[in-house]
């Protein structure tokens, strides 16, 4: 199921695209932001203004001057939560079937539908 670099081959991440979550380790930890990519090949997020990373761009071209870049890199999904806007707190998520038998994610902590 695995290949050589330790990575599954399909995961389940339990964050999406475009969900609000909180850190809960690291070096970011209570801060919330909103999930810019998810990568399930390594079940790594990217969220904005999280995990910033500084890069030093060299000039491309004579008489140009180089640049320094700042960019959100990813961190792993463990590390993050489920946060509710509205109750202000995050939570686990399960999952549970609407009335018109759609497979929805909820939160567990408020019982708020996110899907």
């Amino acid at each position: 199921m695995a290949n050589s670099k330790n990575q599954v081959k399909n995961p389940k991440m339990h964050v999406k695209k475009g969900d609000t979550v909180q850190v809960i380790s690291g070096r970011d930890k209570g801060k919330v932001g909103e999930v810019l990519q998810a990568i399930p090949q390594s079940s790594q997020v990217v969220i904005k203004g999280v995990n910033i990373r500084t890069k030093h761009v060299k000039a491309q071209q004579e008489g140009e001057s180089g640049q320094i870049a700042t960019f959100e890199a990813p961190i792993h999904s463990s590390n993050v939560m489920l946060y509710s806007t509205k109750e202000k707190v995050a939570s686990r998520v399960c999952y549970t079937f609407t009335e018109d038998g759609r497979k929805v994610r909820m939160l567990k902590k408020t019982g708020e539908i996110i899907d």
